[in-house]
């Protein structure tokens, strides 16, 4: 789409120097860089770390150097590499953000987005009794714009030709077979008692990062991959949703929501699933189902997302950004 004549083009050539000028400011914010700026650090230590870590090998990360090394307080090093997260996030998200008003809510193509495999939902669920919602409560008390161009999140549309793909292979059909199993006893429940039990059997799944998992930083698993190499946060609620999807919870209940944690200063995912009676958060750092409302002092909304569309979240006062580009 071209921009409008006239005053357009100076528009997009001052929100691209906003982009420019945040660009450069991460690409400065190394962690080094961070941790000197911020007094953890002394230019000199700093020298002396990155010699040590050229001689221990490239790959090893700056971060375990200086703890190896006792440089530095685990602390500190959180404390930095939240600061160099969200410098990030706020650059990747500004993007999308601008691009509402640079272009508008573009057509949909949220129908090229592969649903789930056939063999993953339940045949008795084909007549679901749940009916779709049509509006949604603001999440954690924040704004949103919807639009259905789901192009920029690729992790997200990825992981469904990922998952069909692997359905073809005998351990994912015998994986899957297992938690169909396991949730097959869940129809006929109301949604917030089903939300409370899928909530139970994923969080009994082992935590673990993925850059431990898939030696990626970001990686958006199956469920396939889940159930059988544990995950973050994401694909716990990756996982959810699937499991809710195959028990016929209608897509419009459901959304991976990005969060920001105001608690421990870092972004975080969970599953929102829309009942009659409000939103539930299904959350892996929580054993028990809340609501949205009673997390709104502890979860900020960046964007959630689902096949159908996805949501920039806002407030007033702004917000931390992110993407799942």
């Amino acid at each position: 789409m071209g921009f409008e004549s006239g005053g357009s083009s100076l528009k997009s050539h001052s929100q691209g120097g906003v982009l420019n000028r945040i660009k450069v400011s991460v690409d400065r914010n190394r962690l080094g860089e961070v941790l000197v700026y911020t007094g953890a650090l002394t230019p000199q230590e700093l020298r002396y770390a990155l010699a040590r870590q050229k001689t221990s090998g490239a790959s090893e990360p700056l971060g375990r150097v200086l703890l190896r090394e006792r440089m530095i307080r685990r602390q500190d090093l959180y404390r930095a590499l939240a600061q160099q997260m969200t410098l990030r996030l706020m650059a990747a998200s500004l993007a999308i953000a601008l691009g509402f008003t640079m272009f508008g809510i573009k057509r949909a193509n949220a129908a090229s987005v592969r649903d789930l495999p056939a063999q993953v939902t339940l045949a008795s669920v084909a007549n679901s009794a749940f009916t779709p919602v049509n509006y949604y409560p603001n999440l954690f008390g924040a704004n949103e714009k919807q639009s259905t161009n789901l192009k920029p999140f690729t992790k997200w549309t990825d992981m469904f030709v990922r998952f069909e793909t692997a359905m073809g292979g005998a351990s994912a059909k015998s994986s899957i077979k297992t938690i169909k199993a396991e949730i097959e006893p869940l129809q006929g429940l109301p949604l917030d008692a089903m939300a409370a039990r899928v909530n139970t059997i994923a969080n009994a799944v082992r935590y673990i990062e993925d850059k431990d998992n898939y030696g990626n930083s970001d990686y958006w698993a199956t469920p396939v991959e889940f159930f059988a190499r544990g995950g973050d946060c994401e694909d716990y609620a990756i996982a959810k949703y699937t499991m809710l999807r195959a028990l016929g919870v209608p897509e419009s209940r459901l959304r991976i929501a990005i969060v920001h944690d105001l608690q421990k200063n870092i972004p975080h995912a969970v599953l929102v699933v829309y009942t009659d009676d409000g939103a539930l958060i299904l959350d892996n750092q929580n054993k028990s189902v809340r609501t949205a409302n009673s997390l709104t002092s502890r979860y900020r909304p960046i964007f959630s997302i689902n096949r159908d569309a996805w949501w920039l979240h806002n407030k007033p006062q702004g917000t931390v950004l992110a993407s799942a580009q």
